[in-house]
């Protein structure tokens, strides 16, 4: 029987080296104006091999999506309801009834953890979440065991890399932050003791876009950059380096066999000058490559689930960070391939099936609109952009490139397709019309939405919530622009 067993396992796991799939997992965020339809996206996970998902929310579509799916999820709960669930072990019990146990009994939805929070120690939120993310991790775990959840399903915080820090400047200097440290502890006390994990975000791209000294190469794998050399071992890039510190201060606080996955990490394509489709590319695939390696870090060899940031583009993200908010993802809005990705075996990226898109149509400047009134003009491109994702035409941006008439197109045109290509969405003070011939000028795409009414889907059209800091300066680009170009 010994033996039997051996070799069937044997086999699985040589069945898995054949067909190429290494287990991905990413991130599925949902903060578009036109989503994909639920179903689409999980069949464009299970075609692309991703056999775990976090979801940052409990959303109805995309949990029953999932249910049957051989997917495991770990679903969020947003910042803004911790308070709620800390102040009552009630409202953790309804939650945990109405979106744990529920897809689980009726749809067969694989949910392994719950994420208390997202990153709510961050420095910019000047402890607005500190008094409640212990207590609502308590509660939501007592309530899954309640409910006879607790061996099944299991709860984390996920976590930005700001927790920790080194005063050293090295990894085995790590520890975690002043203000903070004895509530990490408590918090990482609580998830081992339920068998939970730590879930960590890391963000080389931030690392680099944050600070202008920072060295490029290292932000890289398989890169010629200086070496950190940290005692008997040799650093090559800060992913390595930054998990690595968080393996130090675990260790330095007992507890260093935390389990640790990594919940966030990745590489957007636009809106920045280092964000683009080479520099996603080269990351995403050392990345993969690790991944399908079974690669760790110099101190956890062992390799970590590492959660890709992120699947789709989200044109409805708060861009207070930055405008390559709305541009992680390594397949456009719709599930159009970006740029192709290795997965391991010449497997290469799947696009999304099925999709349904409104009417092969634009809104553009009309050519026989009259600039006389410049002032006219700068405030139309304004209020389109105000409501529409117009960070792609910013400096250093994919359609930075256009000249001032297109510009205006393109912000005509978004605003037109987010209000679903409505006749009255088109009329710009009669500097607008629409036409039929794609005014798309690589690599700037002019976009066409997903027709959501074809795909039956039960969600209300959103308005973007739009980041009026970049959105206006982007309008004051346009409007120097269209005021010195345009005759």
């Amino acid at each position: 029987m010994g033996t039997f067993r051996l070799f069937w396992l044997l086999f699985v796991w040589v069945l898995g080296i054949e067909r190429g799939v290494s287990g991905l997992a990413c991130n599925w965020g949902l903060q578009s104006t036109h989503p994909l339809p639920p179903n689409i996206v999980v069949k464009l996970l299970k075609d692309n091999g991703f056999d775990k998902v976090k979801l940052f929310e409990a959303d109805p579509g995309a949990l029953k999506a999932l249910g049957k799916s051989g997917i495991q999820v770990m679903v969020g709960i947003p910042n803004d309801m911790l308070a709620s669930l800390a102040g009552s072990a009630g409202n953790a019990e309804a939650w945990v009834q109405q979106n744990v146990s529920n897809y689980i009994s009726k749809y067969g939805t694989d949910i392994r953890f719950v994420a208390i929070g997202n990153e709510p120690f961050l420095h910019s939120y000047k402890d607005m979440f500190t008094q409640t993310t212990l207590p609502a991790l308590q509660n939501i775990q007592a309530a899954l065991g309640k409910a006879g959840l607790g061996k099944k399903v299991k709860t984390t915080v996920p976590l930005n890399a700001d927790v920790y820090q080194t005063d050293s400047g090295l990894p085995s200097g790590g520890d975690f932050r002043p203000d903070i440290r004895d509530l990490m502890l408590k918090i990482i006390k609580f998830i081992q003791d339920n068998g939970g994990i730590l879930t960590i975000n890391i963000y080389p791209f931030l690392s680099l876009q944050a600070d202008p000294n920072f060295p490029k190469e290292f932000a890289f794998f398989n890169n010629k950059a200086n070496p950190v050399v940290d005692g008997p071992i040799v650093y090559t890039n800060v992913y390595d380096a930054n998990f690595d510190t968080l393996i130090s201060a675990l260790e330095k606080n007992g507890f260093g066999q935390m389990p640790v996955v990594i919940g966030e990490v990745g590489w957007p394509t636009d809106c920045d000058p280092n964000a683009n489709i080479d520099n996603a590319r080269r990351f995403n695939q050392g990345l993969l490559d690790r991944i399908i390696r079974g690669q760790g870090t110099p101190k956890r060899r062992a390799p970590p689930d590492v959660y890709i940031f992120s699947l789709i583009d989200e044109d409805n993200k708060s861009v207070e960070p930055g405008n390559f908010e709305r541009h992680w993802g390594i397949f456009n809005y719709d599930g159009s391939i970006k740029y192709p990705l290795d997965l391991g075996k010449g497997k290469a990226l799947t696009q999304a099936k099925g999709v349904k898109y409104l009417a092969r149509q634009w809104c553009v400047l009309s050519p026989s609109a009259g600039v006389s009134d410049p002032n006219a003009l700068a405030q139309s491109i304004s209020q389109a952009c105000q409501y529409a994702d117009c960070t792609s035409i910013g400096p250093g941006s994919s359609c930075s490139n256009l000249d001032p008439q297109r510009n205006a197109s393109y912000a005509f045109n978004m605003y037109y397709q987010t209000m679903d290509q409505r006749k009255d969405a088109c009329s710009f003070n009669n500097l607008s019309t629409v036409t039929t011939v794609d005014p798309s000028q690589p690599p700037c795409r002019f976009e066409i939405m997903i027709d959501i009414g074809k795909h039956e889907l039960s969600v209300s059209n959103k308005v973007p919530a739009a980041g009026f800091g970049s959105l206006l300066l982007v309008s004051l680009m346009l409007v120097l622009g269209l005021a010195n170009g345009v005759h």
